[in-house]
């Protein structure tokens, strides 16, 4: 699977010796285009005399568990569902200092929405729960679509099929599939290219080994059919895929 991780360097709400640092490495993981989203919104907010600086980026498996033991257990308030359930965990989610911002949240709903980040609540109210959790849902957008529509059953919400989809489309485990990612991956990669297959469940059922033979891939290996795949979406989604961010874009960090 061709898609990757990459390390943006952005500042963090964490200080040592009384000075903020950056996010730290173990959290400082994300897809291509949400690094260059979150580059274009910190240049945005910093223009309007911001600070973008973040609580959480990226989550491990071992980490999302740890997060949704400690809400289970009421160490921590805000919501964190189990490993796989999470954008944290595919580095398609931060959880941003709402007061460094200095302005409204309705105002940075504007900034975010402008580099196709958006927010998990209905209205703008920083009180809210989860007001801090932004997304950049790219392609699997497209997933969580199809659900909705009733075209996949097996996710509880269309949101958990997202995160699915986002989770191993990084080349991620998920509990769901159990050492069948490839072929959840390829049924993944199929939807957000516009295929009906019916569920993302790690099976190749006659739904996907049709559409797999109309892309004339049906009797290739395993592999190869991830690598066809993974051309056809790289073309489609290019910024998923390749980190175009040049490096002189790093000295907006302060």
């Amino acid at each position: 699977m061709a898609a990757l991780l990459v390390r943006p360097i952005v500042m963090s709400v964490y200080e040592v010796n009384g000075q903020r640092v950056l996010m730290p490495e173990r959290m400082a993981r994300s897809t291509p285009d949400m690094k260059k989203a979150m580059y274009g919104i910190r240049a945005d907010v910093e223009a309007a005399g911001g600070k973008f600086a973040l609580s959480d980026l990226f989550r491990s498996y071992d980490m999302q568990l740890q997060a949704h033991l400690d809400f289970t257990s009421g160490k921590k308030r805000a919501f964190s569902p189990p490993p796989g359930g999470s954008m944290h965990e595919a580095g398609r989610a931060f959880d941003v200092d709402l007061k460094g911002l200095k302005m409204s949240l309705a105002d940075f709903w504007q900034i975010a929405n402008k580099w196709g980040v958006v927010p998990i609540i209905a209205k703008p109210d920083p009180r809210a729960s989860e007001a801090w959790h932004f997304e950049c849902r790219g392609s699997h957008l497209l997933v969580y679509d199809y659900y909705k529509a009733g075209k996949g059953t097996n996710f509880a919400k269309p949101a958990a099929a997202m995160a699915a989809s986002a989770i191993i489309a990084a080349g991620l485990k998920h509990d769901q599939f159990k050492g069948k990612e490839d072929v959840a991956y390829i049924q993944s990669g199929l939807i957000r290219l516009g295929q009906e297959i019916g569920n993302i469940d790690g099976d190749i059922g006659p739904k996907t080994s049709g559409v797999l033979a109309s892309l004339e891939i049906a009797d290739t290996t395993r592999a190869e059919q991830c690598q066809a795949l993974d051309a056809l979406l790289q073309q489609k989604f290019p910024g998923e895929f390749f980190d175009t961010v040049p490096q002189e874009g790093e000295h907006l960090v302060h």
